[in-house]
């Protein structure tokens, strides 16, 4: 039923190792990626927890402003969601990568064309994580500026 494979000489497998090396760096830089996603989403709910008692205890104005800030917070970990399922994709598709360099040589075939394209398909997917993540860094720097009435005040303060 199956051909037994081939016998590879150390000189070949060397070669396919040093070829599936650099794939497998940027599945290095995929899991840091993914540890500052993490990191981040952490913090988000960390911080919607903080504010749902405040929404609860208030009234107005200021519930208003809780609520606008939950819904900040709930855009943010959508982001962050689609960002890190780019990324998971991305370094699922680069393990294909790997996986078929060395498949291609156990079974003696061709598969150049498939490996191009998954890495293709793995770099568009990371891309995407990226933009997704400036768009959450974009999101969070709006939000954390300071209230004009708040500097209003301070101003009349001094």
């Amino acid at each position: 039923m199956f051909e037994s494979s081939p016998d590879l000489s150390v000189n070949t497998v060397a070669e396919i190792v040093r070829v599936a090396l650099a794939p497998v760096f940027l599945l290095s830089g995929i899991g840091a990626f993914l540890n500052v996603l993490a990191s981040r989403l952490s913090r988000i709910v960390d911080r919607s927890r903080q504010i749902e008692p405040m929404l609860l205890a208030s009234r107005g104005d200021e519930h208003d402003r809780w609520v606008a800030d939950l819904k900040v917070l709930d855009r943010r970990m959508s982001l962050i969601n689609w960002a890190a399922g780019l990324s998971v994709t991305s370094a699922v598709l680069t393990c294909l990568v790997v996986v078929l360099l060395f498949a291609a040589n156990l079974i003696r075939t061709h598969l150049g064309t498939e490996i191009a394209w998954l890495f293709m398909a793995s770099m568009l997917a990371i891309g995407g994580g990226f933009s997704i993540f400036l768009i959450e860094t974009m999101v969070a720097a709006r939000a954390v500026r300071v209230r004009s009435e708040l500097l209003q005040h301070r101003a009349e303060d001094s």
